[in-house]
């Protein structure tokens, strides 16, 4: 057969060779080496039409995009776990399949998780400025002191796939695992955690209290002025859930006032712009929405979202829809 007999797959951001090689064995690729805008996409699918694109966290296929999506195309296949950039509604309102790729992130977000912990709890920032910077002269026994982990509490806010392997490794950290979850885990998968109904009830028992929910209108600023308060002074802060999640005026203040030690964030509220005095804080560790950034990982993510268009495009339903 012929490229040009193949499907098309428009791939409308850069992925990893690996993805590009596999994909070029079932289907006539369009690549790119930059970001396209959802404009430079419909742009593109004008002189170049596609059956299946493949998009990235970054490009909105908002209602009006989807609206003018040629009808050749039968699936916009994100390659990420989130979905919020995608109108989910627009898409099955025109009956255009919508996937994304679960499972694949699971341990580079929780290792990533327990790196940002790490830095965060032992000032990791500050001790590469002061290499940085020359070191100069021996450290006193009572300068740049952190905080050690094994026999803390750790608070997760969401016991999905990420949070349990979160909780599996912070347990050979000698943690103590409680959660909040919208429906309790059984006994297996809770593994000795404790469950709270809510996160207020949970907050005021934590010494580290990681974020791994959804955002949703429930969860924006689930971190604020008043849930701060609620956590136990010198507590711990980690994000690599979603920005929304944390108001991010509210933890400034709370840093600065010494309430919270130390915050490891990958995600910000402002992306790929965010709050400059957030990110320079001394007490901040913070890493560019890296989690899923292995090559490992990011090659998975793109196969994972090829064989949501190889199903559709064979008239299946994808593997991981958004809609059905």
């Amino acid at each position: 057969m012929n490229q040009s007999d193949l499907p098309t797959v428009f791939f409308t951001f850069p992925t990893t060779t690996e993805v590009l090689q596999q994909a070029s064995k079932k289907f006539d690729v369009i690549s790119t080496e930059l970001d396209l805008t959802p404009k430079e996409i419909l742009l593109n699918l004008e002189s170049r039409p596609a059956n299946a694109i493949v998009v990235g966290s970054k490009q909105k296929c908002d209602a009006d995009f989807i609206k003018q999506l040629p009808s050749q195309v039968q699936i916009i296949a994100t390659s990420s776990v989130g979905f919020e950039h995608i109108d989910v509604e627009a898409a099955k309102k025109r009956r255009l399949q919508a996937s994304n790729t679960p499972d694949v992130l699971t341990d580079c977000t929780a290792d990533l998780t327990l790196l940002l912990l790490l830095g965060a709890s032992r000032r990791a920032r500050e001790y590469v400025h002061v290499i940085e910077k020359g070191w100069t002269k021996p450290m006193a026994q009572n300068e740049l002191l952190g905080v050690k982990l094994s026999g803390r509490t750790l608070g997760i806010l969401g016991m999905g796939r990420i949070g349990q392997a979160v909780a599996q490794r912070a347990r050979a950290f000698g943690l103590k695992i409680l959660y909040h979850n919208r429906k309790r885990l059984s006994t297996e998968l809770e593994n000795g955690a404790t469950y709270f109904k809510t996160f207020e009830e949970m907050l005021p028992h934590c010494d580290i209290v990681s974020l791994h929910a959804p955002a949703t209108n429930e969860t924006k600023n689930i971190i604020n002025e008043k849930t701060l308060q609620i956590m136990k002074a010198q507590s711990i802060l980690v994000n690599v859930a979603r920005g929304s999640l944390v108001d991010e005026t509210a933890l400034l203040k709370a840093l600065d006032s010494g309430k919270i030690f130390a915050a490891g964030l990958d995600v910000f509220q402002n992306e790929p712009s965010p709050n400059n005095q957030l990110v320079t804080h001394e007490r901040v560790f913070p890493t560019p929405h890296m989690a899923s950034a292995t090559i490992e990982t990011r090659t998975d993510m793109g196969l994972r979202a090829l064989e949501n268009v190889e199903r559709v495009l064979m008239g299946q339903a994808p593997r991981d829809p958004l809609w059905t």
